[in-house]
């Protein structure tokens, strides 16, 4: 797993953002000005060190991707994720990004965020409460369920973006299908080796998928499955 920096040098947001424009993660400014508005401090346990470039445990076999995927899937993303669009975050974890998918799509659109883990839904309730999202949470453009993200969330579809934060071994069916013509999908497909997968669907309703990158990623599964381990 590659790491852009590590060590106490980066001791505040502004500091991770611009590290990850030094190396070239970051090229677009809207994601620059929405890592930096989202304080990645706010969603990460205490006693860890959030502006590492690292992937960090946050409980019940459970982490949250290192700063530079973020970057990738947001800059993936960005052109699905303007004003009054509608994204979904399956496997949402802490909320950071499902916070940052809320400022992108502002308070006409929706952003969505479904985790099977109960305890992990109250706890990115209360982080995104915290953070720069807390009115798009108020207001209800942004929202956390408690769910399986395999069967997407059809209450908002179709989706303009859908991003998955765990690997699955092939793409479910139904976040094909909750995908809008013209809506893009980044999602890490693989077992033990995976890719992080860019699925874009065509106005005809056929899909295009291309490689982006190898990464690793917890593995898409049942709340129980998760749990043991």
């Amino acid at each position: 797993m590659e790491q852009y920096w590590s060590g106490s040098a980066v001791n505040e947001n502004k500091g991770m953002v611009y590290n990850l424009q030094r190396y070239g993660i970051i090229t677009s400014r809207k994601v620059a000005e929405v890592m930096e508005t989202m304080d990645r401090g706010l969603f990460v346990p205490g006693g860890l060190q959030p502006y590492v470039d690292s992937p960090m445990p946050i409980g019940y076999n459970v982490t949250i991707s290192a700063p530079h995927m973020h970057a990738t899937c947001l800059q993936l993303l960005e052109k699905n994720l303007q004003p009054g669009m509608h994204a979904l975050d399956v496997g949402s974890g802490t909320g950071y990004l499902t916070a940052c998918f809320a400022l992108m799509v502002g308070p006409q659109g929706h952003a969505i965020g479904v985790e099977h883990i109960p305890e992990l839904v109250s706890f990115s309730i209360e982080n995104i409460k915290k953070s720069a999202a807390a009115q798009p949470l108020k207001d209800g453009s942004l929202s956390v369920h408690v769910g399986d993200g395999r069967e997407g969330w059809p209450e908002f579809a179709p989706y303009d973006a859908i991003h998955v934060g765990a690997a699955a071994p092939e793409i479910p069916q139904p976040l094909i299908d909750q995908l809008k013509p013209g809506g893009r999908m980044v999602i890490p497909v693989g077992n033990l080796f995976q890719d992080l997968q860019v699925v874009d669907k065509n106005s005809d309703g056929s899909i295009n998928i291309r490689t982006k990158t190898s990464v690793r990623y917890v593995p898409l599964t049942s709340r129980e499955a998760q749990l043991r381990g």
